[in-house]
């Protein structure tokens, strides 16, 4: 292999180094077949790369590719989404850590809020006196208390709200990414 396109894979994998070790190699691997397949077909080097473009433009689109797999939050995604705005740009500076802040803070809070009030009834009916239970509850206004039973009612309502709030920030995050990684299909390897 020519060491234009050597340079060029060992860029790709600098860009991919937040992905995880076996779909970077993956990656880098089909990148490397469809180079050797076109010039097995008489391709010269300058042509490949410029077909393929900017080996952040690929890694970018692969990035995209790989987070539109899947709906489902988890740890390893949202790193991948971390790498992908690294890469995106300005539009991505904004949309990107916001959909993942909101995400994450609507999710936590939707857990915490009926956990808390579950144990602020418990404080009351038990009466263990857990620490800070009485800075815990739902604020009406105008003095009107309400009993921890009825709080506890209202913060499952308000987690479930919170819940799915994060749950469509994700989901938008997701859709964000898709539709940047449309970059995907002008950036096609073999021009398929």
């Amino acid at each position: 292999m020519e060491k234009i396109l050597s340079e060029y894979l060992e860029k790709m994998e600098k860009y991919l180094r937040p992905v995880a070790v076996s779909e970077r190699a993956d990656i880098i691997k089909e990148i490397k077949s469809e180079m050797q397949e076109l010039q097995g077909n008489g391709i010269p080097a300058e042509q490949i790369i410029e077909r393929l473009g900017s080996p952040k433009d690929l890694a970018k689109a692969y990035l995209g590719d790989l987070l539109s797999k899947e709906n489902k939050f988890s740890w390893n995604r949202f790193l991948t989404v971390c790498a992908f705005y690294s890469l995106v740009g300005f539009s991505g500076m904004i949309a990107i850590p916001c959909l993942a802040v909101i995400a994450i803070g609507f999710i936590v809070c939707g857990i915490a809020t009926p956990l808390l009030m579950a144990a602020k009834m418990l404080d009351h009916i038990f009466a263990p006196g857990i620490p800070y239970m009485e800075h815990f509850g739902v604020w009406i206004g105008g003095g009107i208390t309400l009993n921890p039973g009825a709080e506890f009612m209202i913060s499952l309502v308000v987690g479930t709200l919170l819940c799915w709030g994060g749950l469509c920030a994700w989901k938008l995050l997701v859709l964000y990414c898709r539709k940047v990684s449309k970059a995907a299909g002008s950036l096609s390897i073999s021009g398929k």
